[in-house]
């Protein structure tokens, strides 16, 4: 008599097939690809599922004992998206970069984490699992939900939290899933246009040919279980005491940058935050050099 394997909650993602899968993980490699070289990888056990992890150390012996930077990346991606960022983070400080169950990496997902105090559980119970004791926090539009939701619920382990035009702010609207559509849409115009477009829509993933492949296969293989995040309230924000950078596009879709470049540091004392023009959703790709320079600023300031 022949058992079939139980079947996942139906809010854990999971890949449509194995093949699919495989397909994923070769467009993910060949974008890893073009940052720094992971120094290690290894694999978290948590209530949650398996967290797999890629570490990049710096070439300097003194700067691997510096507070090291954990990056968490924006919902339907993986830690390749931070290729422009690890060459120059890992120059300075040890950096560890996070798949999150729930999103098409090579982290494995068996229990849900969307809700804020079991998504506070699992990144604690992974930071404890890596033997991390004190870390610069920086997370990207999702991952700045699960950063900013971090600070509040369990910031023992954080020296720092940076949010890269974040989640979590305010309740995402109707635009910026317009945005998502349109700029999907444009990754199938001809090669021509696709430059044109990612001016028009601040869309930098059309124009790296590593990076749309991989977006598009991960829209075609990954199935998110996961409702949008609910936004902190000020009550909660207010209640933050750990450092924080915030980092917003000046034509972001996600948030409304002004009124947040102002709320911000008004409930969470010590808070800074910047605005950088020429650029919307992703200033840590297409302003590279300028996000990573602030980034580092900042760590240091608070180190």
């Amino acid at each position: 008599m022949s058992r079939t394997a139980p079947r996942p909650p139906a809010d854990v993602g999971r890949f449509v097939s194995d093949a699919w899968r495989d397909r994923y993980f070769a467009a993910c490699d060949a974008v890893y690809a073009l940052g720094a070289a992971a120094h290690a990888e290894t694999e978290v056990e948590t209530s949650f599922g398996t967290t797999h992890v890629y570490q990049y150390l710096p070439a300097e012996p003194a700067a691997r004992s510096r507070t090291p930077v954990v990056l968490v990346h924006g919902a339907g991606s993986c830690s390749a998206m931070w290729y422009p960022n690890t060459p120059a983070l890992s120059a300075e400080r040890p950096v560890y970069a996070i798949d999150t169950p729930g999103d098409p990496g090579r982290s494995i997902q068996r229990e849900p984490i969307h809700r804020p105090e079991r998504a506070a559980r699992w990144l604690d119970e992974t930071l404890a699992g890596l033997g991390l004791g004190r870390v610069h926090l920086v997370g990207s539009s999702y991952g700045g939900w699960l950063a900013v939701n971090q600070a509040y619920r369990r910031p023992e382990r954080l020296a720092s939290v940076t949010l890269l035009d974040p989640g979590g702010l305010e309740k995402v609207g109707l635009r910026f899933f317009v945005w998502i559509f349109a700029s999907l849409f444009a990754s199938f115009a001809p090669k021509a246009l696709r430059p044109r477009l990612a001016a028009w829509l601040e869309q930098p993933v059309l124009i790296v040919p590593e990076l749309r492949a991989m977006v598009r296969t991960g829209v075609r293989s990954y199935r998110i279980r996961r409702p949008a995040p609910l936004p902190l309230s000020d009550d909660e924000l207010s209640a933050i005491r750990t450092p924080l950078y915030l980092v917003l596009g000046r034509r972001s879709l996600l948030v409304h940058p002004q009124r947040q470049a102002e709320r911000i540091p008004r409930l969470i004392p010590g808070a800074r935050a910047d605005i950088l023009s020429r650029t919307g959703h992703g200033p840590q790709i297409d302003h590279a050099g300028e996000t990573n320079a602030r980034m580092l600023h900042f760590m240091d300031a608070v180190d």
